[in-house]
Parts: C-alpha cells; sequence; structure tokens
C-alpha cells in the first residue's frame, strides 16, 4: 500500500488514475476514511465488496462534490431533501433518493434508492472533482469491524489489498454521517450519526420508524456492527467491570478506581461531541490481544451521543452477554 499526503495534486491525480483503471483507493472524509471506487462502474464496485467481505445485500454511500450533478443519478428530490441540502452540505449527511439507472444496481444492493452525501473533507472534495464522477464508498474497514478515523487503521487492514490510501488527517467527527429517508408525513433517520436528531428537528418534522424488523434500506441497519474482535459489554461505571483481564472505554474521567488493563477516556469533560471524535480510534487501541472483555461506559443519549450508542449497542450485540461476562467459558 502506498500512502501518500493526499493535500497534494500529484497524489490525488495518482489516485484519479487507479479510480479510472477500474481500481480501488482510500480517502479520508470528515467522518471516516472511506474505500472507494467509480460508482457507475459495476466491476470496480465489485473489488469494494471482495476486500471488504461486505455481504452484496448491504447497500453503498455515493459520494458528490457537490448537488450540481444530482439529477443525472436520482429522479426526484423532496422539498425537505432541498431544504437540507442547503444546510448540511456539505457535510455529514447522507439521503436515500430514487435512483436513476445511471447507479449500478449494486452499488444499491439491487433496490430502487441510494444514498447520496457531498463530504466536507477538502481531499475527499479535491478527489471527486479531478475524477469528475462519483465515487461510491463504504469505510476502509473490513465488514463489521470498527470505522477506520486515522490512516494508521486503513493501512493495518488493507496493506496488501489496497494500491493507495489519501492521508487526510484525523477524521474531524470521527463517527459515521447520519442517513435518513423521506416519507410523506416526514424525514426517517436509519442511522444516527454526525448531524443529530436534534439538529433535523429544527427543520423538517422527524417520524417514527415503523417497518417490519430486520428491513435493510441503507448501510449500518444490520443487527450488529462497528464491533471489536473481543466481545464488548456496555456497563454503567467501573464497578461493573468484572475482569481484570479487560479493556475499558469511558466516556469521561473515571472517579472511582478501574481495575482493567487498558483505559481510554473518550472526554475528560465529557463532551460528547469530543468523544465521538475518539470514539473508533479509541476502541481500535482498546481492542488488545492480551484481554478478555472490553467494557464501554454508556453514554448520555441526546445529541451525538445517540449515534455512539446506537454504535456500541450494535457492537455488543455480536457476543452473547453471557459470552462477555465469561468469555473464556470457565
Amino acid at each position: 500500500m502506498e500512502i501518500l499526503n493526499g493535500n497534494e495534486k500529484e497524489s490525488i491525480l495518482e489516485a484519479v488514475e487507479i479510480l479510472e483503471a477500474g481500481g480501488i483507493v482510500a480517502f479520508p472524509t470528515e467522518t471516516v476514511y472511506g474505500l472507494g471506487a467509480v460508482a457507475q462502474n459495476p466491476y470496480a464496485v465489485a473489488k469494494i465488496f471482495e476486500v471488504k467481505r461486505r455481504p452484496h445485500f448491504d447497500p453503498l454511500i455515493v459520494h458528490l462534490d457537490g448537488p450540481q450533478h444530482l439529477n443525472d443519478y436520482v429522479s426526484d428530490i423532496p422539498e425537505d431533501a432541498r431544504r437540507l441540502m442547503k444546510i448540511f452540505w456539505p457535510g455529514p449527511l447522507t439521503m436515500i433518493l430514487r435512483k436513476k439507472p445511471s447507479i449500478p444496481d449494486i452499488v444499491t444492493a439491487g433496490l430502487s434508492t441510494v444514498g447520496i452525501r457531498v463530504p466536507s473533507h477538502p481531499v475527499a472534495l479535491a478527489l471527486i472533482g479531478a475524477l469528475q464522477k462519483p465515487i461510491a464508498a463504504p469505510s476502509a474497514n473490513p465488514f463489521g469491524y470498527m470505522s477506520p478515523t486515522r490512516v494508521r487503521h486503513v493501512a493495518k487492514s488493507f496493506a496488501d489489498r489496497v494500491p493507495l490510501v489519501l492521508d487526510g488527517g484525523d477524521s474531524a467527527y470521527g463517527i459515521e454521517s447520519t442517513i435518513i429517508s423521506f416519507r410523506g408525513e416526514g424525514v426517517l433517520v436509519h442511522r444516527h450519526g454526525a448531524v443529530s436528531t436534534e439538529e433535523l428537528s429544527e427543520h423538517v418534522r422527524i417520524v417514527e420508524d415503523q417497518r417490519a424488523p430486520g428491513a435493510c434500506e441503507s448501510p449500518g441497519e444490520l443487527p450488529y456492527h462497528y464491533a471489536p474482535m473481543k466481545p464488548l459489554r456496555l456497563v454503567n461505571g467501573p464497578s461493573d467491570a468484572r475482569h481484570e483481564a479487560s479493556s475499558y472505554l469511558a466516556f469521561r474521567q473515571p472517579a472511582e478506581q478501574v481495575r482493567s488493563r487498558h483505559i481510554r477516556v473518550l472526554s475528560p469533560s465529557g463532551d460528547l461531541r469530543e468523544a465521538a471524535s475518539n470514539f473508533f480510534s479509541a476502541l481500535i487501541e482498546l481492542d488488545c490481544d492480551d484481554v478478555d472483555v472490553i467494557y464501554a461506559e454508556k453514554l448520555p443519549e441526546r445529541g451525538i451521543g445517540r449515534a455512539v450508542m446506537e454504535r456500541l449497542r450494535k457492537a455488543a450485540r455480536k457476543h452473547p452477554a453471557e459470552a462477555a461476562h465469561n468469555p473464556l467459558n470457565i
């Protein structure tokens, strides 16, 4: 894997050359690092699924450098969508819209809709602008694992399978985009993310999810996801951590002693934005070989804290609670 400075024009042009040839590259966004291919090239998109070992029924997000060419890829733009684009684009908001045939079915897992967003990271915008084509990109991590927020996370996962990663520094938000769709009566949140429900509700009506259980219309809707290799257990505080052979993810600076071998504090002052920006990188560091379980403190479920808790719950579902309490079955 070649790691290049994404702020240099020569690096962008080398990435464009790979993409034009049907290859894949990793690149930074303000949320997490993405693994991208030309969205209109189904063979290139198939490489993303192969490298990530991602199931083909899990759709990808298409990234544009602005809304000016949106009509080339979608057939209808609701008024609520137009309103939110003006407020949150460029930025960490993905909108599910009805697609045109110009977006291959492999990108959308055969669905008639596609998730589209305009990232705000300058390297991502420079790459899409130089390519002059939309980029389909999930997070640059093995499927089901935690999303990468630093270039070294990508290098560790895909050193021999991805030819190039553009280094754009640490991701600003550290958590994926919010994903929404448009119903007749309002906006449905499919995945909580860097744009909070409270922020959205200032501009549109948020509706409850009344879909059948198991519905998968966007990335991040599978029962478990974003999970470390070690079992993860949600706790209220250090007193709930039962194993010393453990890692501990604290929301704020603990007021009592933590007996775990490895400890990371998301935000010493308890700031939810800071906690979210440190979330995935801290959890990756805590996923150590010398521990049996990772304990993670619950965060307040307001603002971006709701997005972090959504990911922690999905991670905890990967391993039964009994296994997390007694990981060695002894």
